[in-house]
């Protein structure tokens, strides 16, 4: 008995959608969602949306439909609350769009993925101006398609405050996973990207700071090295993370998986001129944001120790037998990186 091969199935063009909002228009007020409704504000949402090739089947249906010629896909989903993870009078909508954006294909692209495809889930309140999704969605939709990925589907809801709740879909494209529990020692701890700046830009934020805007735009949205991570792979990376809660804490979740010590040495991750004078206005150490400040999303690996380094990687470590992180053999007093529960957290 045959079985059915599957049918082919033809891109679809991009969504189009009428502008519901003229009708609500008034001097001074912008309409809420409320007004607007769910399902006009999702098709302004995807309205006009570029899609890869590997989108067969977009927005506008029960599900989409996305090719995985590998077999396999790396998935990662990730939520911003506003209040918590982000604030409306410190970044615009789109800004949180595309930081959404980046904290999830950051996830993929550190085990070697291509990010292809990102879900969206919003949250908010009815009174909500419909300006604040578009917004949103603007911003991820921009950040998707510039890394040639596309927004494929989600969903709105109601909620007590803006919640953003996006998953991302990656092509491994016949690539090994990079996974944390494969470190070795003997390894070499390579860096791709910088650490530091997101946690200053919050600081400056929070000390209602004017200067550094350079600082305060990476905090905002971080631009993460998705291609570092198919190199590292190519060059024979064992094990990989991104940097989201701080560089020692996000060390230290492959030296738990990998059954393994790592010593980052200090002097490979000297702080930039900028780091250290937003620092002396702050009147803080600039070495805790570089070791636990999160959300730089840069990318760190485990490479064999015969292995080279591909270009936008440096050797900031070593994993040795043992176990944890210590910096230049010391351990580490100032307090860890973010953590989902910490009464002090605070982005």
């Amino acid at each position: 008995m045959h079985s059915a091969r599957p049918q082919p199935i033809e891109k679809e063009a991009p969504v189009t959608v009428s502008d519901p909002i003229g009708s609500f228009s008034s001097p001074g007020r912008e309409p809420t969602v409320a007004e607007v409704g769910e399902f006009p504000t999702i098709a302004r949402a995807v309205a006009g949306r570029r899609q890869p090739t590997t989108t067969l089947v977009g927005p506008g249906h029960d599900a989409a439909i996305v090719a995985a010629a590998d077999g396999r896909v790396a998935v990662s989903t990730d939520m911003l609350v506003e209040g918590r993870h982000f604030r409306l009078d410190w970044s615009s909508p789109q800004d949180v769009g595309r930081k959404a954006v980046a904290q999830n294909g950051a996830d993929v692209a550190a085990m070697g993925a291509r990010p292809v495809a990102f879900l969206v889930g919003l949250g908010c309140p009815p009174d909500t101006p419909v300006s604040v999704l578009d917004g949103i969605s603007e911003g991820i939709g921009e950040a998707a398609e510039a890394i040639g990925a596309g927004v494929v589907g989600g969903d709105l809801v109601q909620a007590e405050q803006v919640v953003v709740a996006v998953t991302v879909l990656g092509d491994l494209e016949g690539r090994t996973p990079l996974l944390r529990s494969e470190a070795r020692a003997g390894d070499i701890v390579a860096l791709a990207g910088t650490t530091g700046a997101s946690a200053a830009g919050l600081a400056l934020l929070a000390a209602e700071h004017t200067g550094f805007t350079d600082l305060v735009d990476i905090h905002r949205v971080p631009s993460p090295p998705y291609e570092a991570g198919v190199s590292a792979v190519l060059a024979g990376a064992r094990a990989g993370t991104d940097i989201s809660d701080g560089l020692l804490a996000d060390l230290g979740h492959i030296a738990a998986a990998s059954g393994a010590g790592i010593t980052v040495e200090q002097h490979t991750l000297e702080p930039g001129p900028r780091l250290r004078a937003a620092a002396g206005e702050l009147g803080t150490d600039p070495w805790t944001w570089v070791f636990t400040g999160g959300e730089d999303h840069a990318l760190a690996a485990c490479f064999p120790p015969e292995a080279e380094l591909p270009d936008g990687w440096r050797r900031i470590g070593r994993v040795h037998d043992g176990s944890g992180v210590t910096v230049d053999g010391r351990s580490w007093d100032a307090p860890g990186g973010w953590e989902s529960f910490g009464s002090a957290n605070s982005r």
